[in-house]
């Protein structure tokens, strides 16, 4: 089966740093491929995935710089790619809005995944679009969309990527975006209840920066410190020494990828209750589910999980190949309801209905 997959053309697949989007659709395709399909992904040109990409855009400019110039950008992309796959692809899996519009031009099943919490303006533009099959990441995220017919699939990642180190485990990290919502002056308030040095990673955003010259960077110093954006490797070096990840998020968190990054590193995550968050962090198992900072602080000095429980666990209920199955299943079914597909008599891919 060929299936498409189309991001926005402003990062790299994988993702060089930020990107929760572009991860999954990386790992997405790679397992696809494992899998014996054929995925194409419509990207940028410097991503390396491992697999066709087809792009205009050699690079991806992030962050964006003008909101109407990529909103532009990325429905002229989206629009290139629909009538591309269109002409040799079984299935089009979109992860941006503006592809949407192209279900009503275009006859190749659709498949899109919901990447983002409830907005009212996008759950009203979801439902012009009845023949698309909706994927949600976290069943707090289904609930909150009442999108009926939305098949939900948590992500997966192939955790051969992720190593659990021995050694001591001296301090606190939090990981994320520096954004109100993700936290970070939480985790630095967690920290100081807890006595504990604190490794803050992640992206700080144009639209951030007051946040981040108010209530992080005039803490920084002594035990709390700012490493800047991390890679896949250093994010597995920073992982290797922390007795535990903070995510003490403001919002109605989708999913949450570092989770499962942490917890595969052997990292228990704690957690605000919010959200996705109860589907991903297995309390007392693979993290904890707390109320406040001071339960976290709490929890912090002493998290009596084991680095084997945490890596266990992530490869128990976040493989990637068992995100792949999901998927595959999904698209069958699109494939199914379009009234163009049949499925073959052998196990495979589809064939063109006689």
């Amino acid at each position: 089966m060929r299936i498409a997959l189309v991001v926005p053309p402003f990062i790299a697949v994988p993702p060089k740093h930020y990107g929760g989007t572009e991860l999954f659709v990386a790992e997405l395709a790679e397992g696809l491929r494992a899998e014996g399909h054929h995925p194409v992904v419509y990207t940028v040109g410097e991503s390396t995935v491992d697999c066709e990409i087809r792009w205009r855009r050699p690079r991806g400019v992030w962050p964006i710089e003008s909101a109407l110039e990529s909103s532009l950008e990325d429905l002229d992309h989206a629009s290139w790619a629909c009538k591309d796959a269109a002409a040799d692809c079984d299935i089009l899996h979109l992860n941006n809005a503006p592809g949407l519009t192209f279900s009503r031009f275009v006859a190749t099943p659709m498949v899109y995944t919901l990447h983002h919490p409830r907005e009212h303006s996008l759950s009203s533009y979801y439902a012009g679009f009845p023949e698309v099959h909706f994927a949600a990441i976290s069943h707090s995220q289904a609930r909150a969309e009442r999108r009926a017919g939305a098949v939900v699939i948590h992500h997966g990642l192939r955790l051969d990527r992720y190593r659990v180190a021995e050694g001591r485990r001296d301090y606190l990290c939090f990981v994320g975006r520096i954004a109100p919502i993700k936290g970070p002056h939480t985790a630095i308030e967690v920290a100081r209840l807890a006595g504990l040095p604190l490794k803050i990673a992640g992206e700080i955003q144009p639209q951030f920066r007051p946040y981040w010259e108010r209530e992080v960077r005039p803490y920084l110093g002594g035990d709390i410190e700012y490493v800047g954006e991390v890679d896949l490797q250093a994010k597995n070096d920073l992982f290797a020494g922390a007795r535990a990840l903070l995510f003490p998020i403001g919002w109605e968190e989708p999913f949450g990828l570092v989770m499962i990054e942490a917890m595969a590193c052997g990292v228990p995550v704690l957690a605000f209750d919010r959200g996705s968050v109860p589907e991903v962090v297995a309390n007392g198992v693979s993290g904890w589910l707390c109320a406040d900072a001071a339960e976290m602080a709490r929890r912090a000095r002493a998290p009596e999980i084991t680095t084997a429980a945490c890596r266990a666990y992530a490869e128990r209920r976040f493989n990637s190949r068992r995100m792949v199955e999901r998927y595959l299943s999904l698209y069958r079914r699109a494939a199914e309801a379009s009234l163009l597909w049949t499925k073959p008599k052998r196990t495979g891919g589809l064939q063109l209905a006689s």
